[in-house]
């Protein structure tokens, strides 16, 4: 695995880890953990990227990026449950716009489903990179 790999991963477990605490020690704090998932799931998806030398772009976009990947190969990322997930990221730092989905304030429940998400999305892509979980 590259060095630059394993530097996104990392990066997306500090978010992953960010939204585990927050859910279980400020479960109100939804949007923000949410938020964390989101970026999660975009960086390991960056790691696949870079592990197969495609140039990356600057995008906050996870079905741009799945797009990307699908180009390379099927890995088997739901695609629903993403689109849900990048209904969450807005360009937009204002109150109250960052880290909503369409419906506004995500629920504890839907937090909890992100996160699950992203642990998903890890395991799909340390697979896809090597064969094998245990790398990542």
């Amino acid at each position: 695995m590259k060095k630059q790999v394993e530097d996104w991963i990392l990066l997306a477990d500090d978010d992953l880890r960010a939204a585990e605490i927050i859910l279980n020690d400020e479960s109100h704090l939804t949007n923000i953990c949410a938020f964390h998932c989101q970026q999660a799931i975009e960086k390991y998806l960056k790691a696949y990227l870079v592990e197969k030398s495609v140039p990356l772009i600057k995008t906050h976009d996870l079905i741009k990026l799945n797009g990307m990947i699908n180009e390379i190969e099927n890995i088997g990322i739901d695609e629903k449950k993403l689109f849900a997930v990048n209904e969450i990221y807005t360009e937009s730092r204002y109150p109250g716009e960052l880290g909503l989905v369409p419906s506004g304030m995500p629920t504890e429940e839907e937090a909890k489903e992100f996160l699950e998400y992203a642990k998903e999305i890890k395991t799909i892509i340390c697979r896809a990179i090597d064969g094998r979980i245990e790398s990542c």
